[in-house]
């Protein structure tokens, strides 16, 4: 590394030390979050998807699947036909749970001992916690339904004993802890949202205090000065990252069952967006809380509709549709199986490609016109 790149870097670090003031943002938070959470603010979670392995195909069976279908809570998404599939959809994110009957599901359920499970995904403790006792209800419900008709047939008092259990499991958070799921997404918005408004800061506090020509007039690169602003930036992303990361973990008892390096990795390609955002923002800004006001209105769409608070299917088709153009939604994805379900590259692997064209295309076009705001 060169001598001009170091003393840029030893440069900004130097600013970062000696300004620890705290910036604020103003007025169109209000409106913003006025409408955000008018629509996205809820926990009313709906149409959950399942997949359903119905080894019976039986009539009982279908009655079954239709009590699911007409609670309006869980929507059937695949019919698999092992259980190495169903894990496969729920490490992949396509489903949040799936109903297991049993081959012998009509034989037992006319003996008062039918059976049948429900595996959820415990990594969203807030969905994992309703599906739970969504599941439990429409068991419960359908059993009794079971028993009248069993007794109208017979001509005789219902049972006591509901001739049907609903045994649940819960995988990657059985304890539905809300750790689990807010402390890898607080990463994601440490990331995404601290290093984009620190970069947006630091290249403005130049030109606000003069020192941008006398940067310009230096015998530097324009890449040099780009990277020189923006590699402390990516340390101290790092740091936060391995911060929370070891917090979480040791403290709050989050386990980290995938490849670290993934982690690393991963958590790279979010910053590189993130400080595309704020380098981006530097260029069109001529003071620290323009760049401000400018990076949040990028940064509060990401924390109301990237599923980092609420759950995505709990919101309007629309901006479901929004959330794709928002690179957080992408990472909390990531993040989120990596820690909990452990999984690898393959099964993330469209939520990596995504947000490394973010990243990608993000840097590239803030770059482009940094060199070009110099020229």
């Amino acid at each position: 590394m060169n001598s001009r790149l170091m003393s840029i870097i030893r440069k900004e670090f130097i600013q970062i030390f000696r300004d620890p003031r705290t910036l604020a943002l103003i007025i169109v938070m209000p409106i913003i979050q006025l409408f955000l959470l008018g629509y996205a603010a809820t926990t009313d979670v709906r149409n959950v998807p399942i997949a359903v392995w119905d080894q019976s195909r039986s009539p009982e069976s279908r009655a079954l699947l239709d009590a699911f279908r007409a609670a309006d809570y869980f929507r059937i998404a695949y019919d698999v036909y092992s259980e190495e599939e169903i894990q496969t959809l729920i490490e992949q994110g396509e489903v949040r749970g799936a109903l297991v009957i049993p081959p012998d599901y009509s034989r037992k359920l006319l003996e008062g001992d039918g059976q049948v499970s429900m595996i959820l995904d415990g990594s969203d403790a807030t969905v994992g916690a309703t599906a739970l006792s969504t599941a439990n209800l429409i068991g419960q419900s359908h059993s009794i339904k079971v028993l009248t008709e069993q007794a109208a047939r017979q001509g005789r008092a219902t049972a006591v004993q509901p001739p049907l259990e609903v045994r649940t499991q819960v995988w990657y958070n059985p304890d539905l802890r809300s750790a689990y799921f807010m402390i890898p997404g607080v990463i994601g918005m440490v990331l995404y949202a601290i290093m984009a408004m620190l970069t947006a800061t630091a290249v403005v506090r130049e030109r606000e205090r003069g020192t941008i020509e006398q940067l310009i007039v230096t015998p530097i690169r324009s890449w040099e000065l780009i990277v020189g602003k923006v590699t402390p930036y990516v340390i101290l992303g790092f740091w936060d990252l391995a911060e929370v990361l070891f917090i979480g973990h040791f403290w709050f008892g989050v386990p980290v069952r995938s490849n670290l390096f993934l982690v690393v990795g991963t958590a790279g390609l979010l910053l590189l967006s993130s400080l595309g955002i704020g380098l981006f923002a530097s260029t069109i800004a001529n003071t620290q809380q323009e760049a401000l006001l400018t990076v949040f209105v990028t940064i509060l769409p990401g924390v109301f509709i990237s599923g980092f608070l609420f759950p995505l299917e709990a919101m309007p088709r629309f901006l479901q549709i929004v959330s794709y153009a928002i690179p957080l939604r992408y990472y909390l994805v990531i993040v989120r199986s990596l820690l909990l379900k452990g999984v690898g590259f393959a099964a993330l692997q469209n939520e990596i490609i995504s947000l490394t064209l973010f990243g990608i295309i993000i840097m590239t076009a803030a770059a482009l016109r940094f060199r070009k705001r110099l020229d």
